[in-house]
């Protein structure tokens, strides 16, 4: 990948598009970025990149891609938009930051940089895909990771651009200092992210589940599922691949795509049903068993009880981790303490706080389907549930039944409002709300001392929010001062 002097076009102007544009001026490339936004909406990051950075914003134009020796896209940008698909009938060369990224480390790893040959530093890359609970998987992996001594480069979805971490590095690391170089890629990756790929490799990957989502973009669930597969499509027999047994679109690709197959990776499997060759729970404790050991007999990781963070499927997520973890020659007592260690993720099943006998909880993360189907079954106590905002073609009539049984209140807000009192008003006392005071107020009103009231909106947040994370922000904000407005 020779880029200084090359003609880059990178579209997108997100994190990743900023992350890609600082590395690749860094590198000596001519940048250009290009955005359907405007300048003024974009003002921020825009003050941000590099002056050599050129920038075309507001549209694409006719010819933006004429000149480009290579086009790089940011992962919320479809490749079948029709800029796009006129440069690829040209011929050219389009791939996306998390194969830009995989690329350059690759590079790190043959050439060194001059620092370090590739025998002496392989950087093993881990990476972690699925509908729900890949933030806090690969989270507590690179926790694992750390707390077993390696050095990480720790990016990716969960906020924080590949290439804008490797950036970084760089400037650190120019000269002999090979310390800050790390010794482990841990990563997660979208189903956006695995479209442009090329040579995208991981040494260990992990999908965790699929459950339909961004059906707003994909056209079926197996679309959709193709995308999830890119994460292994390269993958030697040398490499691995952990998979939730339990998961039935999960299984659907391992027989379809996997199974039986000449040349693929190594599977392991972890389960909370059944026992697998992996990790999987029993008798209140996770196990692992060979082929993750050298013998033939299992070995008990941690209680159950022990286990940090909650819910049933944080089991899942902690033993995807300590799969992946065990393949990257972590110690079983790392990965342990790791476990009783590991606090969660903001915006993930978060207690806010306890209110006149009620725990709030904020489950801003929960944006499909499937997340706030598991987010449900987490808890004992009656729930009153806060949900909405832009729709992904999501089916929310999948939420009836546990809704039926758990869910003393249903409080909606945003643009899918309606779909949803549609797909559940029937089964469930049902509140519109005008916004997020509006929906904790009303929550406030009806919720009972043991009740809990849950943020997990089943939807995407950009309909009222800037993102998922401005959304749980603002419901900690309203939460908090719910004794100040009620004194």
């Amino acid at each position: 990948m020779e880029l200084a002097g090359k003609n880059v076009t990178i579209v997108g102007l997100a994190r990743s598009g900023a992350g890609a544009a600082r590395l690749l001026a860094g590198m000596g490339a001519l940048v250009t970025v290009t955005d359907r936004k405007s300048e003024h909406e974009l003002s921020d990051a825009v003050r941000n990149l590099p002056a050599s950075v050129r920038y075309c914003l507001g549209g694409h134009p006719a010819g933006i891609f004429d000149r480009a020796d290579l086009i790089v896209v940011s992962p919320g940008v479809p490749l079948d938009i029709r800029p796009l698909a006129e440069a690829k009938a040209k011929g050219k060369r389009i791939i996306g930051e998390l194969e830009l990224a995989y690329q350059i480390i690759e590079q790190r790893k043959t050439r060194g940089e001059g620092l370090q040959a590739a025998e002496k530093n392989p950087i093993p890359f881990l990476a972690v895909t699925g509908s729900n609970g890949k933030s806090t998987t690969t989270s507590l992996l690179n926790h694992m990771l750390v707390k077993s001594g390696r050095r990480t480069l720790f990016g990716g979805n969960i906020g924080n651009a590949l290439t804008e971490e490797i950036c970084s590095i760089r400037e650190v690391g120019r000269g002999s200092d090979l310390s800050v170089w790390p010794d482990a890629v841990v990563a997660e990756v979208s189903s956006f992210q695995l479209e442009a790929l090329e040579r995208f490799r991981p040494d260990v990957a992990a999908i965790l589940n699929i459950t339909p989502d961004h059906l707003d973009r994909y056209y079926s669930m197996e679309q959709y599922g193709e995308a999830k597969a890119g994460i292994f499509r390269n993958q030697h027999p040398s490499d691995f691949l952990v998979l939730n047994a339990d998961d039935p679109e999960t299984m659907r690709l391992y027989e379809r795509r996997i199974r039986g197959k000449s040349g693929r990776p190594g599977v392991i499997f972890f389960s909370r049903a059944q026992e697998v060759e992996g990790i999987f729970m029993k008798n209140g404790s996770m196990m692992v068993q060979s082929p993750l050991l050298p013998a033939e007999h299992s070995v008990t990781i941690v209680s159950t009880a022990d286990i940090r963070i909650k819910g049933v499927h944080n089991l899942e997520n902690a033993m995807a981790a300590s799969a992946m973890a065990l393949l990257a020659d972590c110690s079983v007592r790392a990965i342990a303490d790791s476990l009783r260690e590991f606090p969660g993720l903001e915006h993930r099943l978060e207690l806010v706080r306890d209110f006149e006998g009620v725990k709030y909880i904020n489950d801003s993360k929960g944006t499909n389907v499937g997340a706030v189907l598991k987010s449900i079954e987490s808890f004992s106590e009656p729930l009153i549930l806060i949900a909405g905002g832009r729709d992904k073609a999501g089916d929310f009539s999948g939420l009836r039944e546990p809704v039926s049984r758990k869910v003393r209140a249903l409080v909606l807000i945003g643009e899918a409002s309606d779909k949803i009192r549609a797909a559940l008003g029937d089964v469930v006392k049902t509140v519109m709300a005008k916004d997020l005071g509006d929906a904790v107020e009303s929550a406030r009103m009806m919720a009972q001392a043991g009740d809990v009231v849950l943020l997990s909106p089943a939807c995407a947040s950009f309909d009222m929010f800037r993102d998922f994370e401005d959304r749980g922000k603002q419901f900690k904000r309203i939460v908090m001062n719910l004794e100040a407005a009620h004194a």
